[in-house]
C-alpha cells in the first residue's frame, strides 16, 4: 500500500469510528421557541414522534420565546456532548457567537420552521423550512383572485418582529398587493403570533376603521391570531368570512373548524412536520457521511371551503395543536 493509500485509509477509519453504528445511538438537542401558537405545540408534538419512530433520543428545551433561553439551552446541549441540535430561531439575528461554539465543538446544526441572517449560513448544516415569502404570496394571490379587481382595503396581522417568517410572509403578500392596485393595506401591527394579541390588534382595526365598515379583509401570518381577529368581529358585530374575508397562514385545526362555519375563508398550511426530514438528513450526515443540500422545503398549500375543511379538522386535532 502507498503512503498516499494509507492515508486516506486511515482517515476513512478515523471518520467511521467518529460516527454513530446505528440512529439509535443519535441522541439530538431541540432548541424550541416555546408554545406561542397552535401550530408550534403541534411542531412539537410531531418531532417526538418522528423521533420515536428513527428510535433517535431527542431533547427538547422549551424558549418560552426568549432567544436568551435558546442560547442557554444551546449551551447547555454542547456540554452534554449531543450528536447533532435543532434550532427554530425566535428572531433571526445574534447567532453567530453561540453557533460558533457548537460549530467548534463539531456538533451540526440544523434549523427548522425559520431562517438566521445570512451572515450565519457557514455555521448550520440545513435548514428546513418553508419558503415562507411564497406563502404570502399564495395567500395573496388568493385575495386577488377573491375580490377580481374590486377595491379592497386590508389589515394585516404580522407575527413577532425580527421573526424571519414574519418579514417573509410580509414580503410575500405585499409582493401581489404592489401588482394589483386594487388591494391596500391600511393596517398593520404585530399580533406576536398569538390569539389574544391578535384580537386586541384587529379590536384596535375595527374601532379604527369605522366598526369595520372600511375593512375589506384581514390577512394574518398565522391562524392563531385569526382565530383571534375572528373573535373581535364577532364580537363587534361583524360576520368574519362574509363582511370581512380572511387569509392566513399555518393550517392549523381551529382555522379549519372557522372555515367549516363559514368565518374564515382561506388558509396556507405549514407542515408542522420539520423533524422528520431534519432527522433523515443528520442521520444520513451522522452514520453515512452525507452532507445534505443547505435548504430543504416543505410545501405550502391552499385550502378553502372547497376542501372539506370538517375532514381536515378531524385529521388534524389529534397532532398536538
Amino acid at each position: 500500500m502507498t503512503s498516499k493509500a494509507l492515508l486516506a485509509a486511515t482517515a476513512l477509519a478515523a471518520l467511521t469510528l467518529a460516527l454513530p453504528a446505528t440512529a439509535a445511538e443519535l441522541t439530538v438537542g431541540f432548541s424550541q421557541i416555546g408554545s406561542e401558537s397552535g401550530w408550534r405545540a403541534a411542531e412539537t408534538s410531531v418531532s417526538k414522534s418522528e423521533a420515536t419512530k428513527r428510535k433517535v433520543t431527542l431533547k427538547i428545551a422549551d424558549a418560552q420565546q426568549k432567544q436568551e433561553n435558546q442560547i442557554k439551552a444551546i449551551r447547555s446541549f454542547i456540554a452534554q456532548g449531543v450528536d447533532a441540535i435543532f434550532l427554530a430561531p425566535v428572531v433571526s439575528s445574534g447567532w453567530d457567537a453561540v453557533l460558533k461554539e457548537a460549530k467548534e465543538a463539531k456538533i451540526p446544526v440544523v434549523l427548522l420552521d425559520r431562517d438566521i441572517d445570512p451572515s450565519g449560513k457557514e455555521l448550520y448544516l440545513t435548514a428546513v423550512t418553508s419558503d415562507s415569502v411564497h406563502e404570502g404570496a399564495v395567500a395573496g394571490e388568493w385575495l386577488a383572485k377573491t375580490v377580481a379587481g374590486k377595491p379592497c382595503n386590508v389589515v394585516e396581522l404580522q407575527g413577532t418582529v425580527g421573526a424571519s417568517v414574519a418579514t417573509n410572509r410580509k414580503k410575500g403578500f405585499d409582493g401581489v398587493v404592489a401588482k394589483n392596485a386594487n388591494l391596500k393595506v391600511v393596517r398593520s401591527q404585530t399580533g406576536d403570533f398569538t390569539r389574544a394579541k391578535g384580537k386586541e390588534v384587529m379590536e384596535s382595526f375595527i374601532k379604527a376603521e369605522g366598526g369595520g365598515k372600511n375593512i375589506c379583509a384581514v390577512y394574518a401570518h398565522n391562524d392563531d391570531m385569526m382565530v383571534g381577529a375572528i373573535q373581535a368581529m364577532k364580537e363587534a358585530g361583524l360576520k368574519p368570512g362574509k363582511d370581512i374575508l380572511t387569509v392566513s397562514i399555518d393550517a392549523v385545526p381551529d382555522i379549519f373548524k372557522a372555515i367549516a362555519a363559514g368565518e374564515a375563508n382561506a388558509t396556507v398550511e405549514l407542515t408542522p412536520n420539520m423533524a422528520g426530514p431534519a432527522l433523515d438528513a443528520i442521520m444520513a450526515y451522522k452514520v453515512k457521511g452525507t452532507v445534505p443540500p443547505k435548504w430543504i422545503q416543505t410545501e405550502s398549500k391552499l385550502y378553502t371551503a372547497a376542501d372539506d375543511p370538517q375532514k381536515i379538522y378531524d385529521s388534524k386535532k389529534g397532532l398536538g395543536y
